[in-house]
């Protein structure tokens, strides 16, 4: 379970900011991957015989289990992304022998865009000529299922999944990215909520009788309010396209941490019991990045005073991955 949004301020400063919710502890630090960094892909074996390459430009964001990798963040150029979950959904490319070294694993995708690419338009032309496959993650013994969404400093957003064996690019308008289903499905369910809207009802009259609202907040009425990822899909677009343009990126940050205050689940509101064990899906951390200042910004569950990691006042070309708590 992610709740991820995209604003953009009036100065024209993009903001991707996203919550990151999982039932096991996924152990994230801040980790910056320095320019000209060697990476090695893993390949659809679990070995490290995949795609190699070293990066173009640096990259910094939150990590999962002590990996040199980014499953949220942001890179000197300005783009920005994540991993979200998508159960059921995800199903990888195959790769016969002679294209081993052209493969990644699914947790290394959102790796190598950031220390790869600078715009959402350069996503696009690279992405099909790689292979992203079904490789067991091995600390949780799964092929993880995620698909990605990607921000560019121009404001344009991509999601990208992989469904039944084919990579699926789609442009995403309203910048907002949950779970399962797939993104064409929840663009067709928002349909079902065009009534919606941030301006309170007008008062009505039936039989000489008027009504009016009970209290503000009556255009939203029918929101759905639960966390599924079709209903916070359709809660992150009413939000994120009713807060007010704001001026700049600073103000837009502090927009898109208090839009993201209303997705935080707190441990043991949503639980899930899995043979004899019960599982806890909890916010473990809030994240947002900076596309214009190359800033990344986070706080945890158990920590709510946000910390700020400058991109640009690091060693970007130092000869190995930089890690910081978070």
């Amino acid at each position: 379970m992610c709740t991820g949004i995209r604003l953009i301020a009036q100065n024209g400063a993009v903001i991707h900011a996203r919550t990151l919710e999982f039932a096991k502890n996924i152990e994230s630090k801040i980790v910056i991957l320095p320019r000209n960094y060697q990476l090695q892909g893993t390949g659809p074996a679990g070995k490290a015989d995949g795609l190699s390459w070293k990066s173009k430009y640096a990259a910094m964001g939150a990590n999962a289990c002590g990996l040199p990798v980014i499953i949220d963040g942001v890179n000197e150029a300005g783009l920005a992304g994540g991993l979200f979950y998508f159960p059921e959904y995800a199903q990888y490319q195959d790769a016969n022998q002679e294209q081993i070294k052209q493969t990644i694993a699914p947790w290394e995708l959102l790796t190598w865009i950031l220390t790869n690419f600078a715009t959402i338009d350069e996503v696009k032309n690279n992405l099909p000529q790689i292979k992203v496959t079904n490789t067991i993650f091995g600390p949780w013994e799964i092929v993880p299922p995620v698909h990605a969404t990607i921000h560019d400093m121009s404001g344009k957003s991509l999601v990208i999944e992989y469904l039944k064996g084919n990579l699926v690019m789609t442009d995403n308008p309203i910048g907002v990215f949950t779970n399962a289903p797939s993104f064409d499905w929840h663009l067709t369910n928002l349909r079902n909520y065009i009534n919606i809207t941030a301006q309170n009802v007008s008062k009505i009259e039936l039989s000489k009788t008027k009504l009016t609202p009970l209290g503000q907040g009556s255009g939203m009425l029918g929101l759905p309010g639960d966390f599924t990822s079709p209903s916070r899909f359709i809660r992150a677009v009413a939000f994120s396209q009713s807060v007010v343009n704001l001026d700049d990126e600073q103000k837009t940050l502090d927009a898109a941490f208090h839009i993201l205050n209303l997705f935080d689940i707190p441990y043991g509101v949503v639980r899930e019991k899995i043979n004899n064990d019960i599982h806890y899906e909890y916010t473990q951390w809030t994240s947002a990045a900076d596309l214009k200042n190359k800033k990344y910004y986070i706080h945890t569950y158990d920590d709510r005073n946000i910390k700020e990691f400058d991109l640009s006042q690091n060693d970007l070309n130092s000869q190995k991955p930089i890690f910081f708590d978070k």
